[in-house]
C-alpha cells in the first residue's frame, strides 16, 4: 500500500493550517496514497506558550475536518497531533480516521519532552501538558499500526510492546529540533525499525527559521532492514513510499529474532 507523509508548513493561523493540510491530503490521495499522515502540532504553533491558546476539544473543529477529508478521499488518515483540552487538562493528541470518517484511535503523547542541553535547547512540555497513559494500536486492511508522538520514539520499550501486539508499521508525528534532529532523528527510527523488524514513519512539520521552536524537518520512512526508503528535506512537501509487507515477512524469516527471544530470561511487560 502507498503511504504519504505531509511535511506541512505550519503558520500562526489555525484555519489556514487546516485548509492547507486538507488540500495536501486530497493531493496525496489523488496520487494513490491509502494511508496519509500529518505532522505533530499541524494546526498550531509548537511551544508551551501556544498550547492553551490553540487547544480544542476532541471531537472539535480540527478533528471534524480530518474526519470529513478522510471520508471524502476514502483513506486512513493519521492526523498528526493537536493540542487537546479535556477536563481542564491539556494533551498533545493524535487522532486517526478511517475511510468512513470514523475515529479509529486517539493517542495522547505518553512521554513529555522535558530536556535541558546547556547552551543549545531547553524545553519543558510538562509546564502545560499532561501525559497520556495508554498505547494506541489500530487495524487497517493492510496491517496493524502503532502510534507514538515525537519524544515517544526514544523509548524502545513502547515500540517493543507495539511489536508484540502485531504492529508492522509504527508512525510517529514529531518535531525534533536543530540540536536533536541531526544527532538522533534518523538513528532512532532505524533503531526502532531494526529492533522490531517493522516499518517506521516519522512526520515532521516543515522548517520555519523564524519560529520560536525550529523543527528539523526530514520526514522519513525506514524499512525493517533499517534502510531509509523515503526522506524529505526541510521544506513543505509530500513524500510517498510503497510499504511492502512481503519484504517485512522475508526479513523476519531470514533473521527470526521474534521467535528467538529468550523469554525465559527477559521480557517487556505492558502494565495497562
Amino acid at each position: 500500500f502507498r503511504l504519504a507523509l505531509i511535511q506541512l508548513h505550519v503558520s500562526a493561523v489555525k484555519s489556514d493550517n487546516l485548509q492547507r493540510a486538507c488540500g495536501l491530503v486530497r493531493e496525496a490521495s489523488a496520487k494513490g496514497a491509502k494511508v496519509v499522515a500529518l505532522p505533530e502540532c499541524f494546526n498550531s504553533l509548537y511551544g508551551t506558550q501556544y498550547f492553551k491558546e490553540y487547544a480544542e476539544k476532541i471531537p472539535g473543529e480540527s478533528t471534524q475536518k480530518l474526519s470529513e477529508v478522510a471520508k471524502e478521499c476514502s483513506i486512513y488518515l493519521i492526523g498528526g497531533s493537536i493540542p487537546e483540552e479535556d477536563g481542564g487538562k491539556l494533551y498533545n493528541t493524535c487522532t486517526v480516521f478511517g475511510p468512513d470518517g470514523a475515529m479509529l484511535a486517539k493517542h495522547r503523547k505518553v512521554h513529555l519532552f522535558d530536556i535541558n542541553i546547556p547552551g543549545k535547547i531547553q524545553f519543558k512540555e510538562s509546564e502545560t501538558l499532561s501525559p497520556g497513559n495508554s498505547f494506541s494500536v489500530f487495524d487497517t486492511p493492510y496491517c496493524k499500526m502503532g502510534l507514538g508522538i515525537c519524544y515517544d520514539i526514544r523509548f524502545a520499550e513502547m515500540a517493543q510492546v507495539y511489536g508484540q501486539k502485531g504492529c508492522q508499521l509504527l508512525i510517529y508525528p514529531g518535531a525534533f529540533n536543530l540540536t536533536t534532529g541531526p544527532a538522533h532523528w534518523e538513528l532512532l527510527q532505524r533503531g526502532r525499525a531494526v529492533d522490531n523488524q517493522v516499518y517506521v514513519a516519522t512526520v515532521s512539520p516543515a522548517r520555519d527559521e523564524k519560529a520560536s521552536y525550529v523543527a528539523w524537518g526530514h520526514s522519513t520512512v525506514v524499512n525493517p532492514w533499517g534502510e531509509v526508503i523515503a526522506k524529505a528535506g526541510a521544506e513543505e512537501t509530500v513524500i510517498y513510499t510503497d510499504i511492502d509487507l512481503n519484504k517485512l515477512a522475508e526479513i523476519r524469516q531470514q533473521i527470526p529474532i521474534l521467535s528467538q527471544k529468550r523469554c525465559d530470561l527477559y521480557g517487556i511487560e505492558m502494565k495497562k
